[in-house]
């Protein structure tokens, strides 16, 4: 594990949009090196990523109503992200990345 610091409660303790902005900053890395042909480097990122959703899927929102429509979204993108990227296609990449803006803005 590449985020082993945030295992132990600061994850926890981060606000969902910051979690979600930093969940961005791997999926923009990993599709700019697949952009650049430099599969290894999005390989890294694309594994980062899916630390980070691991993370966010443990540990956000716990105890809070509203907690099973997250898991249900941030699982549905996960599937969407890791679909594209596994095809290369990097629209829908793209796509997915404005969608995790929205998220870097509130913050």
């Amino acid at each position: 594990m590449q985020h082993d610091k945030l295992s132990n409660g600061a994850w926890a303790d981060m606000p969902f949009a910051k979690q979600m902005a930093n969940i961005g900053s791997e999926t923009y890395r990993a599709t700019k090196w697949l952009a650049k042909g430099r599969r290894d480097n999005a390989e890294k990122a694309f594994e980062r990523m899916q630390e980070l959703i691991d993370l966010t899927i443990a540990y956000g929102r716990l105890g809070q109503t509203n907690r099973k429509a997250l898991l249900k979204e941030l699982c549905r993108f996960r599937e969407l992200y890791c679909g594209a990227f596994l095809d290369g296609d990097l629209d829908t990449l793209a796509a997915l990345n404005r969608y995790l803006d929205h998220f870097a803005h509130i913050n």
